[in-house]
């Protein structure tokens, strides 16, 4: 099937508007989840043996270690068609607590020459309220195949100043729904959110979703989600310590690293377009921040690795500089669907998990 996506659908889809192309693929994935069979018959290929151990992450049982990251399913609408393609979990969104219609076409650009994409979407979605009563249609957890991560960021609407109150409105509305909740407060292209990941408004953002969940298990045992932040590799090593040690204060339980950069370099350098890039101009830079937090974090919670994977190598580096899982989502434009299947079997060999 890799070959087939290469030489066959890829070139058709590079045809298409990048924004179009998506639309085309997430439709075409609502069709395979909704083929009685189809999925769990194309799971049976492409997932690991059953012997395989499950890799265990802030409570959470994975059955390998990629996942598809935030961004290409942000509505939950065909997220569970992945298990299909070999991945060991999802994260969908970003989600925001208002709907909103991202930013002004176009917005997604594709760079084939250097495996890259840069977009400046602008967290495009139907709302907490929305996906939440769509989640609440599906399989929810310890009844899916594959964890499901629900990312949620703040509304473009909101003020800086109302930030906290948005994403504790998109918390309770939503984690009841996911395995994990991730806070990106990373994202290039909503005004402003990236200020989130300083120091005291860090602090507050973090403290405040801590204690909603903290009040949920209260309320129902056994409910506690568990809360990781994606940053931004834009990021100085001291500011990242910084963040290190929120974390650690708050008892956050992992981090993902990294979001897009707003760097322009090697062939970038004179780009006149905004947004975030990412995809393989990346993945140096995301693997040395990966490498830094492991260092600072020293084992005590787990590392998601994002960033440039585009082949079961680059994957492999994010797991050496010491993350416990990865994700792609720029590296599965270039390479196909099923760089799912290739990177879990080279990372269960490469760790043990077979």
């Amino acid at each position: 099937m890799g070959a087939v996506y290469k030489n066959l659908l890829k070139p058709l889809f590079f045809k298409l508007d990048p924004e179009r192309a998506h639309e085309v693929t997430v439709d075409s994935l609502r069709v395979l989840r909704a083929i009685p069979g189809l999925k769990g018959l194309l799971g049976a290929f492409n997932q690991l043996p059953s012997a395989a151990k499950p890799v265990e992450a802030f409570g959470v049982k994975f059955p390998n270690r990629i996942g598809l990251a935030a961004g290409f399913d942000k509505n939950a609408v065909c997220w569970e068609a992945f298990e299909a393609f070999g991945f060991g979990h999802v994260e969908i969104g970003t989600v925001t607590h208002k709907a909103q219609p991202g930013n002004p076409k176009p917005r997604l650009f594709r760079y084939p020459e250097h495996d890259a994409v840069l977009n400046r979407m602008g967290f495009n979605n139907h709302g907490a309220q929305f996906v939440a009563a769509r989640l609440a249609g599906q399989p929810g957890p310890g009844e899916r195949r594959i964890p499901l991560g629900v990312n949620i960021g703040k509304s473009k609407v909101t003020p800086l100043d109302k930030a906290v109150e948005d994403y504790l409105g998109s918390f309770a509305l939503l984690a009841d729904h996911a395995d994990y909740v991730v806070v990106n407060v990373s994202s290039p292209n909503t005004p402003d959110l990236r200020k989130l990941q300083e120091g005291d408004r860090l602090r507050e953002l973090l403290g405040e979703l801590v204690a909603a969940n903290e009040q949920r298990e209260e309320r129902r045992s056994g409910s506690r989600k568990p809360i990781l932040l994606k940053i931004a590799p834009d990021l100085t090593e001291g500011e990242v310590s910084d963040i290190v040690q929120i974390l650690h204060d708050l008892k956050l339980d992992g981090i993902i690293a990294t979001n897009t950069t707003m760097a322009r370099e090697g062939p970038f350098k004179d780009l006149d377009q905004a947004g975030g890039i990412s995809g393989a101009p990346i993945c140096d830079m995301s693997t040395k921040m990966i490498a830094h937090i492991a260092k600072l974090v020293d084992g005590k919670f787990p590392i998601i690795g994002v960033g440039g994977i585009t082949s079961p190598d680059t994957a492999a580096q994010k797991i050496d500089a010491g993350a416990t899982l990865v994700q792609v989502y720029s590296g599965m434009i270039f390479e196909g669907p099923l760089i799912g299947k290739r990177v879990a079997r080279h990372l269960a060999e490469k760790c043990g998990d077979l």
